[in-house]
């Protein structure tokens, strides 16, 4: 992707006068959350990946997850502040059907007129700014956290498990 090429979702902080950094990187192959943040010098927790996750019922629509890229979702929770009964992760290639948005380059910002629920977790408030997907593989953005939950119309819940003892995280930013 070319350093000064704007995605959908740069455009859309734009257009609410929201301020972000953009961050270009090469992707030789797809990278973890944990690794983008080490690629572009932020700690994993501060740079969030994006997951997109089934609620366990016909016809339901997707729900979106911002998620610290050190950590693991935990669906039970997520059920529970969504209201459902039970949660599915959506396979990668599902989440791309879904999104129309390569797996690595998946946001919220871009998906704003599907009016998907957008869950963040808590800990996004323990930053001034957190990095997320900027829409495309290989680009990033670090926005403002209260600017970015209003847009997304998205609560914050404890949804993340710290991951230990070297076990992966979902690695979808």
């Amino acid at each position: 992707m070319s350093r000064n090429q704007k995605t959908l979702a740069m455009r859309v902080l734009e257009g609410h006068n929201i301020p972000y950094t953009a961050f270009y990187y090469d992707v030789p192959e797809h990278l973890s959350a944990a690794e983008v943040a080490a690629v572009i010098g932020l700690p994993p927790e501060q740079t969030f990946k994006t997951l997109v996750v089934m609620p366990d019922r016909p016809a339901a629509k997707p729900i979106l997850v911002l998620l610290p890229g050190d950590s693991q979702l935990d669906l039970k929770k997520l059920a529970a502040a969504a209201g459902e009964k039970r949660m599915q992760m959506a396979p990668h290639r599902e989440a791309e059907r879904i999104t129309g948005l390569e797996k690595g380059g998946i946001s919220p910002l871009a998906l704003l007129d599907r009016h998907y629920d957008v869950f963040v977790d808590e800990t996004a408030i323990l930053f001034d700014q957190i990095e997320i997907s900027a829409g495309k593989k290989g680009a990033g953005i670090l926005a403002p956290v209260a600017p970015l939950l209003r847009l997304l119309h998205a609560p914050l819940v404890a949804l993340a498990t710290t991951v230990r003892g070297g076990k992966r995280s979902y690695a979808w930013t």
